[in-house]
């Protein structure tokens, strides 16, 4: 009998064995879950909640890029051992619906409102069957962390506002655009038209594009989508309402006609700091950052803060997002958030620079960069290293 039983044990230890806990972060390999397979939740955005962080990301499959599942959701208390959550917003069976299964549906992410108690998804939207030529935001909201999250809407941003630092001199200036006198591209007349507006006024009355995107929540607990927009020329910042569940209609243009995308923010000592991409497709490039003392500018652009091999392709990889976390101490109330531009301060933060490295021919191997941000003459730097530990485990 006792040798029955010790051979069952061993029998049910089994599916355990070879998963012992993740001691580090080591960026660009495979990264198991709970069940042993490979994190799957790519162009994500983490979320602080209680205790628990929660990664939210797109669901890849092994041969397309479109979404077949829809945004899957993990759980962590160290940032190194993820539990599966599921899927936390599912793509729809219904025909004509706008998350129809096979449309184009990027970077979510998600922050939770202490006022509704709702936890808020934004996402980046394209239609199925019509390439990228929706470029809509999607709006969805749950009761808890891992969902399930129900789809609300999905639109344009800003139809019929122009932005903040849009005066009687700007506005002259975009009235007297017109898109006939601009059909070569890339001329420095071009640029400049782009600049002034030409792309704003063009989709004025309709709304803006909005592409790739993340979302970030001030000290203030005030909220904001940034997004590309402008065929992805100019990146835009929208402020959302009270709710988080819209735009106010306030918004402002940052390096117009730079042609920036994957934006991802954060703020330290006061100073906004916007790390973003260049424009090419699933290939890496040269990262880009930019800095404001508020988020409505004026923003100034830095030089790529990367160091170490591949600094000048982002090691390989396309930012998504930054998160900001304290030194394992709660610094939560009531589940406010930290980690997500935070509602309060955190006491000796830490910022982790995260970025996807695509495999567009086999999507769901994607792989992941996670780096701390350090600071440099008062600038941020991410350097490449092997293998690091987040604060969250350095005092376990």
């Amino acid at each position: 009998m006792k040798q029955t039983l010790l051979l069952l044990t061993l029998l049910l230890a089994l599916p355990l064995m070879g998963q012992s806990e993740r001691q580090t972060i080591r960026s660009g390999e495979l990264w198991p879950d709970n069940n042993g397979t490979h994190i799957n939740a790519h162009g994500g955005g983490i979320l602080k909640y209680g205790d628990t962080f929660y990664w939210y990301g797109e669901h890849k499959s092994d041969h397309t890029s479109n979404a077949l599942v829809g945004v899957t959701c993990y759980a962590s208390t160290d940032l190194l051992n993820w539990r599966y959550c599921g899927v936390a917003l599912s793509v729809s069976d219904e025909r004509g619906s706008d998350i129809e299964r096979g449309c184009v549906l990027e970077r979510p992410k998600v922050i939770f409102n202490p006022l509704t108690k709702k936890f808020c998804m934004w996402f980046h939207l394209e239609l199925k069957g019509r390439g990228y030529n929706a470029a809509r935001y999607g709006v969805a909201v749950s009761d808890r962390p891992e969902g399930p999250f129900r789809f609300l809407y999905s639109q344009r941003a800003n139809a019929g506002t122009w932005p903040v630092e849009f005066g009687e001199k700007e506005l002259a200036t975009v009235d007297t655009l017109n898109a006939a006198n601009f059909k070569e591209q890339w001329t420095p007349a071009w640029l400049k038209a782009v600049g002034e507006g030409l792309f704003v006024k063009r989709d004025f009355g309709t709304g803006q594009m909005s592409r790739d995107m993340t979302l970030y929540v001030d000290d203030d607990g005030k909220a904001y989508h940034i997004f590309s927009s402008e065929e992805n020329l100019t990146l835009h910042i929208a402020e959302l309402t009270g709710d988080y569940l819209h735009h106010t209609g306030r918004y402002t243009r940052v390096a117009p006609a730079g042609h920036n995308e994957a934006p991802a923010i954060f703020k330290h000592e006061g100073t906004y700091w916007m790390i973003t991409s260049g424009c090419t497709g699933w290939a890496p490039n040269e990262a880009r950052m930019f800095s404001a003392p508020s988020i409505w500018g004026p923003w100034t652009q830095h030089p790529n803060p990367c160091r170490g091999p591949k600094a000048d392709l982002t090691f390989g990889g396309q930012s998504t997002f930054i998160l900001t976390t304290d030194n394992g101490r709660r610094t939560t109330d009531n589940g406010q958030q930290t980690t997500d531009g935070g509602q309060r301060s955190v006491n000796n933060p830490q910022y982790i620079f995260m970025a996807d490295i695509w495999r567009p021919q086999h999507p769901s191997d994607a792989r992941y960069i996670w780096l701390p941000i350090e600071f440099e003459g008062g600038k941020p730097v991410v350097r490449w290293r092997d293998e690091w530990k987040p604060f969250s485990v350095k005092n376990t």
